[in-house]
C-alpha cells in the first residue's frame, strides 16, 4: 500500500480528533500506528482508550504541558527536538504503517523545530508509510508538500460562551 502525507490544519476544532479516528481505523485493519504529540504533555481521556490498543498503537508525548498562550522555553524546545529525532528513527524502522505528528505544525510556528526539519521528515518517509501532520498554522511549504490537506474552519464554538474543556469531549 502506498502511503501519503496528510495535513489537518486550521483554527477549527477536530484536527487531533480526525487523526485519532484514522489511527483507530488503521488499528482496526491491523496496521501499526505511532502517534507523537508535540506541545502536549498533559493527560487526556483518549490516552486511556489508546492504552487498550497498545499492541497496535503507540503514543508518546514530547511536550511538557500545553502551550496555548505561553511561549516555549528551552526545555519545551528540547523535548520537541528529541521527539522529532525519535520520529525519524520510528519512520525508518519499518515497524509502523501510520505515523501521526500531532501538533507538529504549531511546533514549527513556535520555532520548537524548523519547518525544514519537518520537511526532512516528509522527504524521508518511505513509500509505504502514511504520515499525518496536525496543528494550526501549517506552513505553506508543508501544505505544498502534502498529498491531502484539510482545513478545519471554526464557524461557532461554545468556548466563546465560557464553556471549558469537558472530560470525554475535549479532554
Amino acid at each position: 500500500m502506498r502511503g501519503y502525507v496528510q495535513v489537518y490544519t486550521g483554527n477549527g476544532k477536530g484536527k487531533t480528533t480526525a487523526a485519532l479516528g484514522l489511527a483507530l481505523r488503521a488499528a482496526g485493519a491491523g496496521l501499526k500506528v505511532f502517534i507523537a504529540q508535540f506541545v502536549k504533555g498533559m493527560h487526556s481521556s483518549e490516552l486511556d482508550a489508546l492504552k487498550r490498543l497498545s499492541d497496535l498503537i503507540t503514543v508518546k508525548q514530547f511536550g511538557r504541558g500545553v502551550l496555548i498562550y505561553d511561549e516555549p522555553n528551552e526545555a519545551d524546545v528540547q523535548a520537541a527536538q528529541k521527539g522529532l529525532s525519535e520520529i525519524k528513527s520510528c519512520i525508518a524502522s519499518g515497524e509502523y504503517q501510520l505515523v501521526i505528528l500531532d501538533e507538529a505544525n504549531i511546533a514549527t510556528y513556535l520555532r520548537m523545530f524548523s519547518v525544514e526539519d519537518l520537511l526532512s521528515v516528509i522527504d524521508g518517509k518511505p513509500d509505504d508509510v502514511e504520515l499525518v501532520i496536525t496543528g494550526r498554522k501549517a506552513d505553506p511549504r508543508v501544505i505544498e508538500r502534502a498529498d491531502l490537506v484539510t482545513e478545519m474552519v471554526e464557524v461557532k464554538h461554545y468556548y466563546q460562551k465560557g464553556v471549558e474543556a469537558r472530560k470525554g469531549i475535549e479532554k
